[in-house]
């Protein structure tokens, strides 16, 4: 099924201690769509400027992202540059220039008007809440925020979570947002205000997907090797939409599935900078690491076990 995105297209500059890179791809839109069309067609609105490497954006058009939303504006693209410490959790920012992206009016074109899922980037949330007016009955919209919009546009925010069914975001997001310490109440003080789901994402930790009445959590899959974690929240979120755009399944044991998905492409977001590891690997390549995750959590119960008290 149908796939939207609208989010950030950006040049990003990264250094971690194990390297660095100048005018990578990035943005939330690119990871979201780099990671989400291993599974599932992706249509794509952004802006970026005439300094764009278009070239280098039109190879992911051969993986089934329709770049036909994606406008040249006169001006200088979005380009942010960071640095990240020797855990990769402490990053600092060392420029952020927006460039035509300050501009941006996101404009859906009839032909993705249809989407039957809808992912908002972390954009602000005027904005997001535009694109709804201009979508007609997908069946699920997500989005994802930040510190930012929390507060600099609470009130706006409040009112786009009364119309989304899914909200992404970090620990420390979901507690300010909510403005309660404990996790697990934080979540659920979001969903009185909308959503049907919350999914918690906590970096190495893994994520915890939250409902009315349950709550599943998903381990971070162990790596040999991490070089940037640049966009790995994006790239979950690429997982997990683009799981359930590819199954049209919206029960809760798929939404567990589709925790997992988006834990998957988060792990291969972190191994190269930019999303050149998902220029590297195919969908027989996702499958098999879907595979061993399940193995990490996956045990039996012997005669009685479930009993015990």
């Amino acid at each position: 099924m149908s796939l939207l995105v609208v989010g950030s297209i950006a040049l990003d500059s990264v250094e971690t201690p194990f390297g660095r890179t100048e005018n990578a791809l990035g943005g939330s839109a690119v990871f979201f769509a780099a990671a989400a069309s291993l599974l599932n067609p992706v249509q794509v609105v952004g802006v970026v400027g005439r300094d764009y490497p278009m070239q280098d954006l039109g190879r992911l058009a051969a993986r089934g992202i329709d770049l036909r939303g994606v406008t040249v504006a006169d001006g200088e693209s979005f380009r942010w540059a960071g640095k990240y410490g020797f855990d990769l959790q402490t990053r600092e920012t060392l420029e952020t220039r927006l460039g035509v992206f300050a501009n941006f009016k996101p404009v859906i074109a009839e032909p993705f008007r249809d989407a039957s899922y809808v992912f908002l980037g972390n954009i602000d949330p005027e904005l997001q809440l535009q694109v709804l007016e201009q979508v007609r009955r997908p069946r699920l919209v997500a989005c994802d925020t930040m510190n930012y919009w929390i507060q600099g546009k609470r009130t706006a925010l409040l009112a786009l979570l009364e119309r989304v069914d899914v909200l992404l975001l970090n620990d420390s997001e979901v507690r300010e947002l909510s403005g309660d310490w404990h996790l697990h109440r934080a979540a659920r003080w979001v969903l009185e205000h909308g959503p049907k789901y919350v999914v918690v994402k906590k970096g190495e930790h893994g994520a915890v997907l939250v409902e009315k009445d349950r709550i599943f959590y998903v381990p971070a899959f162990p790596l040999d090797d991490v070089f940037d974690p640049t966009g790995a929240g994006d790239a979950f979120a690429g997982g997990f939409m683009g799981h359930l755009a590819r199954s049209g399944d919206l029960s809760d044991a798929n939404l567990r599935v589709a925790m997992v998905y988006g834990s998957t492409m988060g792990s291969f977001a972190v191994e190269r900078f930019s999303i050149g590891r998902f220029e590297e690997i195919t969908p027989e390549d996702v499958a098999a690491r879907v595979r061993a995750h399940r193995d990490l959590v996956h045990f039996e119960l012997g005669p009685g076990d479930a009993g015990r008290g």
